[in-house]
């Protein structure tokens, strides 16, 4: 199977599995919506100190996100954004920007 339909295949998945975590007391915009406002939606970012996400290394991306939640890297936004978002949101959105065409 091509490595993007793999990617999809996972991406779904993984937004299968937060179909199934409880209600959150407000409606949440998706995490791709967040992500995009700086790195956008197709994962090239517009500012020149904001980096591509775009066929970036997907274990790359999830690794990173991590160590943001962790706190292991600073980042004050990125800390920010990523305690917010579930290990299955982050493998999600790593799946899908990694699944993207660079730039």
């Amino acid at each position: 199977m091509p490595r993007l339909g793999r990617t999809l295949i996972s991406f779904a998945m993984a937004l299968l599995a937060l179909q199934t975590l409880p209600l959150q007391a407000e409606p949440r915009t998706s995490s791709i919506e967040e992500c995009a406002a700086c790195h956008g939606l197709d994962g090239i970012a517009r500012d020149s100190e904001v980096p591509h996400l775009a066929g970036q290394n997907e274990r790359y991306l999830y690794n990173q996100m991590m160590a943001f939640r962790a706190g292991k890297r600073a980042h004050k936004e990125m800390r920010y954004m990523a305690r917010s978002m579930s290990v299955a949101e982050i493998a999600a959105l790593s799946a899908y920007y990694a699944a993207l065409p660079p730039r």
